[in-house]
């Protein structure tokens, strides 16, 4: 026996009042409606997403500047300081010229004072023969204590002082001293070093640098965790509120398959009604699951594979084939058997999109190294290099009427809920895409 046309016009004005009943009795929102105004919702996310791109961009170029300014006062200070020391050295070779060859004692004490003063920058004076004269702030006692090899003897301090004088001859922190200048084989080396202030400034700014880069690098980790928790509060409260919404209206399908189940017992249409509220129900449970954690539980992954092959069979046209290769054991892995078809689906539906309505869909399932590889590959339009960076990012999409949450929630599934890896391993225009999947068996 079979339904009635009567039948079939009371089924369809039930089902509208049952979905407009679902909204509140003096809402003016329709269905349509609704679905704008959580897209609205969705879309005013995505914005919020789209602020915290640029706020990274914005301090990453706050911090570049930083750097380069502070780099380049650093490096002025430096050089003046740099200068100055130059020609402090300068007037105090003058006064060890003056204390050799001057026979006047008058000026002595204004020269020992200039010699005495200098207790910051390290000089070493060393004549023509290369023999050390005298020298001033040249530590040694860091350099055996260093060693382990405790104070050291006057023999082996006056051959470090002669090789410490020649390095700064060889880096040409010297200024020659002639004794006179109608014999210039008799001079005197004024050997100098940069003062331990100056080296201190001139690797100020590298870590003035480390700083501002750190800083940066926090600050950019506090907004993407921000952007990974808004993210999540976005997708969790549309996925419950559409298992709510759904709710209903499935409920009073259940109640009234039932009844026509009393009515026309023998009627065909009622299994395959009854396979789409089942249906219904799956989905509202896999969105009610968002934003929980569901346990894992030992799963035949050829299973699963074959029912999402067997389901997008049923509603793909003809044009579409879809195969299935897999090993002939079963493979056993941890799943939500629920969401991980969901995975699946959706990787379908895209590539189904992609062929638009004609092409080849190939599901590939192999155990690799202790895990589990599920390939999804079709010969559609594929995918431009400029987009494989964005194709997991929510509300990233190249349809008109998507709403670029299927890839990223597939993400989310795969990464967070199972603790794989979900990728794009190859794709080329007007060739194809496939996407890959790795799960851990244990």
């Amino acid at each position: 026996m079979h339904c009635s046309p009567q039948y079939f016009f009371s089924l369809r004005v039930f089902l509208e009042q049952e979905i407009h009943n679902s909204y509140p009795i003096n809402s003016p929102l329709g269905p349509r409606d609704t679905i704008r105004a959580k897209r609205g919702k969705f879309s005013t996310a995505m914005q919020w997403t789209d602020r915290i791109r640029q706020t990274k961009i914005l301090l990453v170029v706050a911090a570049i500047v930083i750097a380069v300014a502070s780099l380049v006062a650093s490096n002025l200070l430096t050089r003046d300081l740099y200068e100055e020391e130059h020609k402090k050295m300068e007037i105090w070779a003058e006064a060890m010229r003056t204390l050799n060859v001057s026979d006047d004692n008058g000026g002595m004490n204004l020269v020992l004072k200039v010699i005495e003063d200098n207790t910051t920058i390290p000089i070493v004076v060393m004549d023509e023969n290369g023999q050390v004269q005298t020298s001033r702030n040249i530590d040694l006692e860091s350099h055996w204590w260093s060693r382990g090899q405790g104070a050291a003897n006057a023999a082996d301090s006056l051959r470090l002082t002669a090789e410490r004088g020649k390095r700064m001859k060889a880096a040409g922190h010297s200024i020659r001293i002639l004794y006179d200048e109608a014999n210039p084989s008799e001079y005197i080396d004024v050997c100098y070093d940069d003062s331990l202030m100056l080296k201190r400034l001139s690797i100020y700014p590298y870590v003035q640098l480390g700083v501002v880069l750190l800083f940066v690098v926090v600050a950019i980790f506090a907004l993407l965790t921000s952007k990974r928790a808004e993210q999540n509060k976005v997708w969790v409260g549309l996925s419950k509120e559409t298992a709510h919404q759904l709710g209903t209206p499935i409920s009073s399908l259940m109640a009234w398959t039932e009844i026509l189940r009393e009515q026309y017992p023998q009627d065909d249409l009622l299994g395959e009604m009854e396979k789409d509220v089942k249906r219904l129900q799956l989905i509202a449970d896999r969105f009610s699951k968002i934003g929980s954690l569901p346990e894992p539980v030992p799963s035949n992954m050829n299973e699963v594979l074959t029912r999402v092959g067997e389901y997008m069979s049923r509603r793909v046209s003809n044009k579409v084939k879809i195969e299935k290769v897999f090993p002939p054991e079963p493979v056993i892995v941890p799943l939500n058997a629920s969401l991980f078809e969901w995975v699946i689906e959706n990787l379908c539906k895209n590539a189904v999109d992609a062929m638009e309505g004609s092409g080849r869909i190939t599901l590939f399932l192999a155990e690799e190294m202790g895990r589990v590889v599920v390939e999804v590959s079709d010969t559609g339009k594929g995918i431009r290099k400029k987009d494989l960076n964005n194709v997991f990012k929510p509300g990233f999409t190249t349809k008109q009427r998507g709403w670029g949450l299927g890839l990223s929630l597939a993400k989310r599934i795969v990464e967070e809920y199972h603790h794989g890896r979900i990728y794009v391993k190859n794709t080329e225009l007007g060739r194809g895409t496939t996407f890959r999947i790795e799960i851990k068996q244990r």
